[in-house]
């Protein structure tokens, strides 16, 4: 009789594990929901109060904290994706976090489902939990592939400064304030030809990105790939070789050819092995030094694209858009005449993929250097418009993948934090493109005036991008006046101009 009255009781009294026998298996089923939701419901009640309790808490805490460092330390999180120990242990608690959640969510269901429900019943919960299970596990095991991949993808291309070489990078590091002191971080971009069946390397893409470290402004600088007897500095050990400059008196113009800026990266490291000292990549210390006496600068470190997995990253990203004022060739020769097999037709806002992205940022043929920079200028700002947050999160191991082949660089893992700062500044701040005056500076000439360059890249250091839109289709002055301009007179563009007002849909004649 007392022991009847016992089990009656238990039977009835809430949070017990009799409860569940009265319990039906929609109800089972919707609480099991919940728990999955909102971990550690499920386990209150089943009757495990105090573990509930505990997991409910702990699963709340964490939900706040999460919104509360996204909302308010969204730099950190960032700065803290270059950081390979720290992707390591992100990667391991996405797991375990996930783990943790899947034996929840078990162990809820086992509390919740009813004592009665039957095969039917035990079959559909199961149904259930193995979904929720999966819809856990799925994401979190891209995201930890995500996480991984951007760790290999920093390990592969960024090394830290004791384990990396360069005979021109600062030599130091200030971690906990690089920029101090330092109002401008001068970064070299180079572009290099190599890929299947070519031998060497030339950079035909040199631009110089000089960006203001308090406000994010950033000056593109291109240099023209055929400038000759480009200097070095006094104290460069190349200065000796070369005291007048990188080039040779009395060449023919094809004999030039090697003895231009896009030949140094290959020719002078062979002729002068080591002379700047230990080095990871000697053509682009030379680079650095050479372009730095042009432009007055200190080039503090370089980032190498290479053309051979450029169509790679452009396709991983699912493509990129850009406006296509004129004809682009895809192939020919024009100093054999030799025409190309296909044109990229001119057109606002055309999607290209990474094959046609390579063409029109480095297609030669009837085009001078001038308009192949700027192609190139927009190719880059394609890419960085096409890498918006949902392509990266869906994309981001094919992106990671591309990005090892594509780029070479001295930037030490040390400087990344605060490299992703200042990235951040410059997404929000101004791109603008230096003008050079290709005819006053000789810029096509034997000697160019690099005196005169110098002063034209201080000058426009110091002045602030016009936010007048321009629609030069090149470098040079427009020939062609306006209806409203005075004849025979061309205003000349400002010392800066907006990215996106070069990079903007203006085809050739168009004089509206």
């Amino acid at each position: 009789m007392g022991s009847r009255s016992r089990a009656t009781r238990a039977k009835g009294r809430p949070g017990r594990p009799g409860r569940a026998r009265s319990r039906t298996v929609p109800g089972s089923l919707g609480l099991t929901l919940l728990s999955a939701l909102l971990p550690g419901v499920g386990l209150i009640i089943g009757g495990r109060r105090r573990l509930g309790a505990f997991v409910l808490t702990l699963s709340l805490g964490l939900l706040g904290l999460g919104v509360y460092v996204g909302l308010t330390r969204r730099d950190e999180v960032l700065a803290a994706a270059v950081v390979p120990s720290r992707l390591l242990i992100t990667s391991v608690g996405i797991g375990l976090l996930a783990l943790l959640w899947i034996i929840v969510i078990v162990g809820s269901h086992r509390l919740l489902r009813p004592a009665t429900g039957g095969p039917g019943g035990r079959a559909v919960g199961a149904v259930l939990v193995g979904l929720l299970c999966f819809a856990i596990a799925a994401p979190a095991a891209v995201g930890v592939q995500n996480v991984l991949a951007q760790r290999s993808l920093v390990q592969n291309v960024f090394q830290s400064q004791a384990d990396s070489k360069s005979a021109t990078r600062p030599s130091t590091v200030n971690v906990k304030d690089p920029w101090e002191g330092k109002p401008r971080l001068n970064l070299l971009l180079l572009g290099g030809d190599d890929g299947k069946g070519r031998i060497g390397v030339r950079t035909d893409t040199v631009i110089v990105a000089s960006i203001d470290t308090k406000t994010g402004d950033t000056a593109l600088i291109s240099m023209p790939r055929q400038l000759t007897f480009m200097p070095f500095p006094e104290d460069s050990p190349l200065h000796k070789f070369y005291p007048d400059g990188f080039g040779k008196e009395g060449l023919s113009l094809e004999g030039r050819l090697e003895w231009m800026l896009t030949a140094m990266y290959q020719n002078i490291p062979d002729a002068h092995p080591g002379i700047l000292g230990p080095s990871d990549n000697q053509g682009a210390d030379v680079v650095k030094q050479s372009v730095g006496e042009a432009t007055g600068l200190k080039i503090d470190y370089y980032l190498q694209v290479n053309l051979q997995g450029f169509d790679e990253i452009v396709d991983a990203l699912g493509g990129i858009t850009v406006n296509v004022n004129e004809r682009v060739a895809m192939g020919g020769i024009s100093s054999a005449h030799i025409p190309p097999g296909q044109w990229i037709e001119p057109g606002p806002n055309k999607h290209l993929d990474g094959f046609h992205a390579l063409w029109f940022a480095r297609g030669r043929y009837g085009a001078d250097d001038d308009q192949r920079q700027i192609r190139q200028r927009c190719a880059i700002k394609g890419i960085v418009d096409a890498a918006d947050p949902k392509t990266l999160v869906t994309k981001y191991q094919a992106i990671a993948k591309a990005g090892k082949h594509l780029l070479r660089t001295d930037i030490p893992q040390e400087l990344l934090p605060a490299l992703v700062q200042l990235a951040l500044k410059v997404k929000s701040a101004t791109v603008s493109n230096v003008y050079l005056d290709v005819s006053k500076l000789k810029l096509k000439y034997l000697h160019p005036d690099y005196k005169g360059l110098r002063e034209t890249v201080q000058k426009a250091l110091e002045s602030k991008p016009s936010d007048t839109p321009v629609k030069p289709t090149t470098s040079t002055p427009p020939t062609k006046p306006s209806k409203s301009a005075t004849p025979g007179k061309t205003a000349p563009p400002p010392p800066t101009q907006n990215l996106n007002d070069a990079c903007a849909y203006h085809p050739t004649g168009d004089d509206s």
